[in-house]
């Protein structure tokens, strides 16, 4: 019904903006990570979902349309609703959130405010099959494509050595891709190195 909201933001609120199109004022509610991008004063176009209850219509907001659409897919899971769909999004960026659920990677989805193992598998099993490796490649920037999709059989031996000393599959991915090196010793050893400067 509101595919985005276009104007000034009037106001920040600890959980939604007030976003100012003219002669009306729609409050939307956002990650705490798409907040702090924001700035009162200034221009912003948010695309939103809106949800429809017996007594309530709120809108939810989202920085780019892939959010929008990621966060659909999460939500179509039973169990997920608005709240939970903005918690993943969060804490994994919609590349991270396709990549986790391919590989099976709940433990991801666990670092979701109020999303538990049991609802983090559920929306793994239900959305694993609709989703493929085009979903965590599709998006804006070279630097995420590097990151989210080895190409090598070096890049692949890579992660499966990082998943074997504990790391998530989301993890070893994200520092293969982000690493140096050619042959597999060299970019475990220096996917190695960025994992422990995160820690």
């Amino acid at each position: 019904m509101i595919a985005f909201v276009n104007g000034t933001v009037e106001a920040i609120e600890e959980n939604a903006v007030i976003i100012d199109s003219g002669s009306l004022g729609f409050r939307v509610y956002m990650s705490p990570a798409a907040l702090s991008t924001l700035t009162v004063g200034k221009q912003a176009k948010i695309y939103t979902y809106l949800k429809v209850a017996e007594d309530i219509m709120d809108l939810y907001g989202f920085l780019s349309s892939e959010e929008l659409s990621m966060f659909r897919r999460i939500i179509s899971v039973s169990g997920a609703g608005p709240k939970a769909g903005l918690a993943v999004l969060s804490v994994l960026r919609p590349a991270e959130f396709a990549l986790a659920v391919v590989t099976g990677d709940f433990k991801a989805i666990t670092r979701a405010q109020g999303v538990g193992p049991k609802l983090a598998q559920k929306i793994v099993l239900e959305l694993k099959d609709k989703l493929d490796n085009s979903d965590f490649i599709r998006t804006t920037s070279d630097e995420a494509q590097n990151q989210f999709a080895p190409s090598t059989a070096s890049d692949n031996e890579a992660v499966q050595a990082l998943c074997a000393l504990g790391y998530t599959q989301t993890e070893a991915v994200r520092a293969v891709g982000a690493a140096e090196g050619t042959d597999t010793s060299d970019l475990i050893k220096n996917a190695l190195k960025i994992l422990a400067q995160k820690l």
